[in-house]
């Protein structure tokens, strides 16, 4: 009679139960959440497919179903699919460029029927396999130079096609990848510079550019003029202030010829130059009193009147977690920070325990993509940074990102077991 060895008798023993009941409960908050913020009084069932929050439903469960598919897979099998998995996502993504349904200025839906599929949110998982596919090399260090443009060049390719189908928001998103790059050996230099280049572009946004220029240049000279050996400040003030006025002067270009309309009043709104609460602020500005007046504890469960009277659009998607702090208050959003800033350490937690490159690096690719999506939906949501239109993870609706966001944590799940049951 043929025996059955440990690891085969037990496929889910080895994975990482946390990981998994924080996937399952932020899953089931976003159901209620999706429930109470497009709530129909003729339609209360939660299982009604008429409605988002039964379609809604339909997502998490064949979620559930791809989660279970990617956890009895052979964890082996995801670093050899990389390249094929990224290439298929790039075609994807021209795809939706050249024959996809415009959804608010954006070319990056597939539909068929009353099904919609976003390919840009298969790019984001696609990528991070990718990233991690290069850096299993044993060659590969981020030190050298032809490093630097490959990996430039596995995430610039995803944000070229983003860019085509009009989606800038989504595009930003892989911009977080300078954290796995940071992890891997990426001197503290290059945060550094994206800072105060992000510093540049606000202040040149904010004041006239000559002005932010001659401020460069007084900076400079200050620097110069207090450094023991000159000639060395020199060269590198003039390596910083050289490129740091060139992008001064091309933020207006970029601002007037790059950005959609939409996107340039949104950012003038952020920053104060405009008051458009009737136009690009009108979604913060609801979200901002749905926000406030949840209070501490909250109005309760489907009594938000900013929610029951549709004052904020977008409501179930990007602006879902105005529903949160509506009938549950301030603990209600703390708490929900609370259980992502749990998921996050834990994704780190368990990246930093892989004994493969391959596997270590895709932990923080996926850190990463959750971070940045949590901190700029809320951020967005709150004020404090533009309408980007980026999903909540696992609690807005919609199935295309639902799935991506559960591929991106199941396959990090499978191979982190795959490492537990090859050490016994």
């Amino acid at each position: 009679m043929r025996t059955t060895s440990r690891s085969e008798r037990t496929i889910f023993q080895y994975i990482d139960k946390p990981l998994v009941g924080l996937y399952i409960l932020l899953t089931l908050i976003g159901w209620v959440a999706v429930y109470s913020a497009v709530y129909n009084e003729a339609h209360q069932s939660m299982f009604d497919l008429s409605q988002n929050y039964g379609k809604q439903m339909l997502w998490i469960g064949t979620s559930y179903l791809i989660m279970a598919v990617l956890l009895a897979l052979d964890f082996r099998i995801f670093e050899g699919i990389s390249p094929f998995v990224y290439i298929g996502a790039l075609a994807l993504g021209i795809g939706v460029a050249l024959f996809g349904r415009e959804v608010n200025g954006a070319k990056a839906w597939f539909e068929i029927g009353s099904f919609r599929l976003q390919p840009a949110e298969f790019m984001k998982f696609a990528t991070c396999m990718m990233v991690a596919y290069y850096f299993s090399n044993t060659d590969v260090s981020i030190q050298k130079n032809k490093t630097k443009l490959a990996i430039a060049a596995i995430i610039l390719l995803p944000i070229a096609i983003i860019i085509l189908q009009k989606d800038t928001g989504s595009a930003l998103v892989y911009f977080s990848f300078i954290f796995v790059l940071y992890r891997e050996g990426l001197p503290i230099a290059y945060l550094l510079y994206i800072g105060l280049t992000i510093l540049i572009v606000v202040l040149t946004l904010l004041l006239n550019e000559w002005a932010v220029a001659v401020g460069i240049v007084s900076v400079a000279t200050l620097y110069i003029l207090l450094s023991r050996k000159i000639k060395p400040a020199i060269l590198k003030a003039i390596l910083v202030a050289v490129p740091a006025i060139i992008i001064v002067f091309s933020v207006d270009y970029a601002f007037d010829n790059i950005l959609q309309e939409h996107q340039r009043q949104r950012i003038n709104v952020l920053l104060g130059k405009v008051e458009d609460f009737r136009g690009a602020g009108y979604n913060v500005h609801q979200s901002l009193i749905a926000i406030g007046s949840g209070g501490f504890w909250g109005k309760g469960f489907l009594q938000g009147t900013q929610t029951k009277f549709d004052f904020v659009p977008e409501q179930s998607t990007d602006f879902i977690f105005c529903t949160i702090g509506e009938e549950y208050g301030f603990i209600g959003s703390f708490l929900l920070l609370l259980l992502f800033s749990v998921l996050l350490i834990r994704i780190l937690m368990v990246a930093e325990r892989q004994s493969s490159r391959f596997a270590r690096v895709y932990g923080y690719g996926v850190a990463s993509v959750l971070f940045f999506h949590v901190f700029v939906n809320i951020g967005m949501t709150i004020g404090l940074l533009p309408v980007i239109g980026i999903p909540l993870p696992f609690i807005s609706y919609g199935g295309s990102s639902l799935w991506s966001f559960t591929i991106l944590l199941g396959i990090l799940i499978r191979l982190d077991s795959g490492r537990k049951i090859s050490l016994r």
